[in-house]
């Protein structure tokens, strides 16, 4: 576990998207949520964030969480609505008869 300054805005889900992205292996989810695949990362009393890595990767995570833009889960895009459902904009046009 290494830590890591929190960023002010953290979205969890978000975040490790973005950590595999920048090729940084994160442990899977021992009993994971919905639509969860890794582990969470952990935030403990001082507000220190820790994260499950290599220490090899502690300066990719550190540019990652630099730059970390949280978004709010609930303000999806239309795209990203139709996603989660297994459908695209042209599935919702054929549906509309568009």
């Amino acid at each position: 576990m290494i830590s890591f300054n929190k960023p002010e805005k953290l979205n969890g889900f978000q975040l490790n998207e973005e950590l595999v992205a920048a090729g940084i292996k994160l442990k899977k989810a021992a009993n994971p949520l919905p639509n969860q695949v890794y582990e969470a990362p952990s935030i403990d009393g001082n507000g220190v964030l820790w994260l499950d890595i290599e220490q090899s990767d502690a300066d990719k995570a550190t540019e990652v969480l630099t730059n970390h833009i949280a978004k709010d889960p609930e303000s999806k895009t239309l795209e990203e609505k139709l996603a989660s459902v297994g459908l695209n904009i042209n599935d919702l046009k054929e549906a509309l008869g568009l």
